[in-house]
């Protein structure tokens, strides 16, 4: 019988079930729109994958090529979801929150890590004093194995500089691209050599290299094993053949279809992701530790001329984005990572060794799950004496996070643990970037990061990227502290949150580090409520306390324009097309209707 409208609908399946306090106002829409697109999945996933395709074209998200290809790969994963998903459990709101951005954050399901042994009174080791080291970090590089120069840099697919069609070839477009890369496009193969080449020229005599994930480019929408296979290849074989020792990630995008990490408990279809990168990191960690990352993806290997341990956590059964996780009962510890990593620090810590952790999505992001976030502080947090530094990619800005003890009261004596946030490599963003850490031999206390950045914005790029010193951590921030950065001193957790404080007192200094976040690129001024919540963001190594709240619905534009017309750079957690897809009916009454009709309701 038809019904009159998505609205009435919506609110008649949710009749009877109480709003939970965390979302009164938009419970029975939001749980509605669920209903529907469950009664599609109901359906099986050719009708989902065609009706979200559909949906696709009208909202103008993307372009229909776009739209075919990414549902068709991120479609069955998600129909599968709303099939196991009972409506206005925990999973499903937090369904809600991903994909359509309405609610807040259920709390965290308290879960308490058990630990072997108490956490000791040791304190975090003050530096030796001896001549310190280098160590090199960079990220997210997304090279573009089809990157045509001379060809079109404004087009209207996710990421452009391909020969898409005539108009975009070289010699037919108004806006070519050079040899070296563009904002508005991943990276050429010249740019990668080209930072390679600029490592060994600035840091020759680094120890070794940690490359935090994301080799594959953002073409989402036509990505394939195959491809991605000769991609992650011959990323691995130009980084072996200019660097010597080198401490890698799995990354969201090595895996095709994008972020889709199943854990084991649902039987692991990124195995030949694991075999890839196993298979590499093997001439760097040694086969045993390769053994274990050919299992999760992840694994702890002991450097060679030190007294230190890296340990790759595989940060994608913690990602939001990650729709193999949205299961009808989520796991506490999705592929038992978090015991295993009890494991490995509970050894360092009893053989005295200090730890770098090192993986892809930073922790406190807004892209982690509350949850998985919660629980991976409490390990930071017992293991903080041990844990060194902790350093990540993804978000492709400057960015930091701080983690705390107890996070009512963040103080300085209270901070416990620092991660590092590399900007990419990838131009979307900003100008390309790598950095060189001063650490020490002994203790592996970071005392500066200095990033290096190739400005596109100089006018020699195009012919010869010049890579030269953007800034040094402890120059442009150890004054600001109270007290200020003394020589030797480390780059503790304790001298972050002063910085904080400083920039608290002072828009000036923390709009310097809003420009780099960016490498100077495309900056906006950050005052009031948006500085409150970027210093929130940088004192939140925990996701629940990172000041981020989700957006309703997304802005369908193909490519985000400015006034001029001129392409703005846009979110680079690569937003799939399926979420936006979703985010779309929260904003479009008539695409919610066909949604209806699709699944026999209306």
């Amino acid at each position: 019988m038809p019904r009159q409208s998505s609205e009435v609908a919506l609110a008649a399946e949710a009749q009877g079930r109480d709003a939970p306090p965390f979302c009164p106002p938009t419970y029975v829409f939001t749980h509605a729109i669920l209903v529907l697109l469950k009664g599609v999945a109901e359906l099986g996933n050719t009708i989902f994958v065609d009706t979200l395709t559909e949906i696709c074209k009208l909202s103008g998200a993307e372009d229909d090529d776009v739209c075919e290809g990414a549902i068709k790969l991120e479609g069955p994963i998600i129909a599968n979801d709303l099939r196991g998903m009972s409506i206005g459990s925990k999973t499903s709101d937090l369904f809600c929150i991903t994909f359509l951005g309405l609610c807040s954050y259920p709390a965290v399901t308290p879960f308490s890590i058990s630990f072997p042994k108490a956490k000791p009174s040791t304190a975090r080791p003050t530096p030796s004093g001896q001549d310190p080291i280098q160590i090199v970090q960079y990220s997210d590089i997304h090279v573009d194995p089809f990157y045509v120069a001379g060809s079109n840099t404004n087009c209207t697919k996710p990421i452009c500089c391909r020969d898409y069609s005539a108009a975009d070839a070289p010699g037919n477009n108004s806006s070519p691209a050079g040899p070296n890369g563009d904002h508005n496009c991943d990276a050429p193969v010249s740019l990668e050599e080209s930072m390679y080449a600029a490592i060994n020229d600035i840091a020759p005599n680094a120890k070794f290299s940690i490359f935090t994930g994301d080799i594959v480019d953002h073409a989402v929408w036509n990505t394939t094993q195959a491809q991605n296979t000769i991609d992650i290849n011959d990323a691995y074989s130009r980084m072996s053949s200019a660097l010597n020792l080198i401490y890698g990630v799995t990354g969201n995008h090595e895996m095709s279809p994008v972020n889709a990490f199943q854990t084991t408990a649902e039987g692991t279809n990124a195995q030949w992701v694991y075999d890839l990168l196993s298979s590499a990191w093997t001439q760097w960690i040694g086969a045993s530790s390769a053994s274990e990352a050919d299992k999760i993806g992840a694994y702890s290997a002991k450097y060679s001329d030190g007294n230190l341990r890296i340990i790759s956590v595989n940060t994608n059964f913690y990602y939001i984005q990650n729709y193999e996780l949205y299961e009808k009962t989520m796991e506490t510890d999705p592929s038992s990572q978090f015991s295993w990593l009890v494991t490995e620090l509970q050894a360092a810590e009893d053989a005295g060794e200090r730890v770098y952790i090192i993986g892809h999505m930073p922790m406190g992001s807004s892209d982690a799950f509350h949850d998985g976030s919660n629980y991976f502080d409490q390990i930071v947090n017992r293991y903080s004496s041990t844990i060194a530094a902790l350093f990540f990619g993804h978000t492709h800005d400057d960015e930091m996070e701080i983690a705390y003890s107890d996070y009512s009261a963040q103080s300085f004596s209270n901070a416990v643990a620092y991660s590092y946030i590399m900007p990419s490599m990838t131009p979307t963003s900003g100008h390309p970037a790598f950095r060189v850490y001063s650490v020490d031999p002994v203790t592996f206390a970071v005392l500066d990061s200095t990033t290096y950045i190739a400005n596109m914005d100089d006018p020699d790029f195009q012919t010869n990227p010049q890579w030269t010193k953007y800034y040094s951590a402890k120059e442009a921030y150890g004054p600001l502290a109270s007290p200020p950065l003394g020589d030797g001193d480390e780059l503790s957790p304790a001298f972050w949150h002063n910085v904080t404080v400083a920039w608290e007192s002072s828009d000036a200094d923390f709009n310097d580090y809003i420009s780099r976040k960016s490498r100077g690129w495309d900056v906006e001024s950050c005052t009031g409520d948006c500085k409150t919540n970027e210093i929130c963001k940088v004192r939140a190594a925990r996701a629940e306390n990172n000041c981020v709240t989700p957006t309703p619905g997304v802005n369908f534009s193909k490519r985000d324009l400015d006034e001029s017309g001129a392409v703005k750079h846009q979110d680079e957690c690569g937003i799939s097309v399926a979420r936006r897809t979703l985010g779309s009916l929260v904003q479009r009454k008539e695409l919610l209707e066909l949604v209806a009709k699709r699944s026999g309701q209306q």
